[in-house]
């Protein structure tokens, strides 16, 4: 990664450039037993289509703010990512009656509601699939998102020092987590390129998101993303560690 790099955004891009075909999220729903793996190439061009949703069909604006009322997955990290293109706020678990535009997934709906702007539902289903039926009053993004460009361009340049993400409580500027994922990847066993780190973390408090995305793009690593972990058995998380080459690992206590 380049020390130039000052927005999450930079650091997908620096990704991009230096080695676009490995890993970068690998993805388990452990009470689902899906498994999706995203090459930094398919996981930029994700983040594209949805930043052109996001500036175009959307008409998000840097400073908009987008609550993201989505648990730790890997369609919600490449929300993450494309509000950080676009220069939005990234609200994880915000307040929808507060924000510009909501995105949502399945069990948040009710809460999403609140939003007055653009409502987005996300089916969370396998390999990105659509709802069975559209929820009332939401675009359903899986539907949406496929007819975008696969380049995006902002129409104004993303500034490193306006905020970028909320979670917890906690506001964020994209130069900060930029800053804030490189300070934290030793502690993680983020040792530089090739580095992968196991997560089982929930991306609603600043150790998740940074454990489960933002530390290991900061550092050429890839992230082995794990929602529902504690249903999985020991000697079955021993063999996921061994079997996805993981060299780290951040779960909640007690796994």
């Amino acid at each position: 990664m380049k020390a130039t790099d000052r927005t999450p955004a930079d650091l997908l891009r620096s990704a991009l450039a230096a080695d676009p075909s490995r890993p970068l999220v690998t993805f388990y729903d452990d009470a689902t037993g899906e498994r999706v793996e995203l090459s930094v190439t398919t996981f930029a061009n994700w983040v594209a289509k949805t930043a052109n949703l996001l500036q175009g069909d959307l008409s998000s604006e840097p400073g908009d703010r987008v609550a993201l009322l989505l648990p730790a997955h890997w369609q919600t990290a490449v929300w993450l990512l494309a509000c950080a293109s676009v220069g939005v706020v990234a609200d994880l678990g915000g307040d929808a009656a507060a924000a510009d535009l909501v995105v949502s997934g399945p069990d948040t709906l009710d809460a999403a509601r609140a939003c007055s702007g653009e409502r987005v539902a996300l089916a969370l289903r396998p390999l990105g699939g659509r709802f069975p039926q559209p929820p009332d009053g939401f675009l359903d993004y899986a539907a949406e998102v496929p007819g975008q460009g696969d380049r995006f361009q902002p129409y104004a340049p993303v500034d490193p020092q306006a905020p970028a993400l909320i979670v917890a409580g906690a506001e964020y500027t994209g130069a900060e987590v930029v800053e804030r994922a490189r300070a934290d990847a030793p502690a993680l066993g983020l040792t530089g390129p090739g580095s992968r780190l196991l997560s089982g973390l929930p991306y609603d408090t600043w150790e998740g998101l940074s454990a489960g995305l933002y530390a290991p793009l900061a550092t050429g690593g890839s992230v082995v993303l794990c929602r529902h972990l504690d249903r999985l058995g020991e000697d079955a998380l021993a063999q996921r560690i061994e079997s996805e080459r993981v060299s780290a690992t951040a779960t909640a206590s007690g796994r």
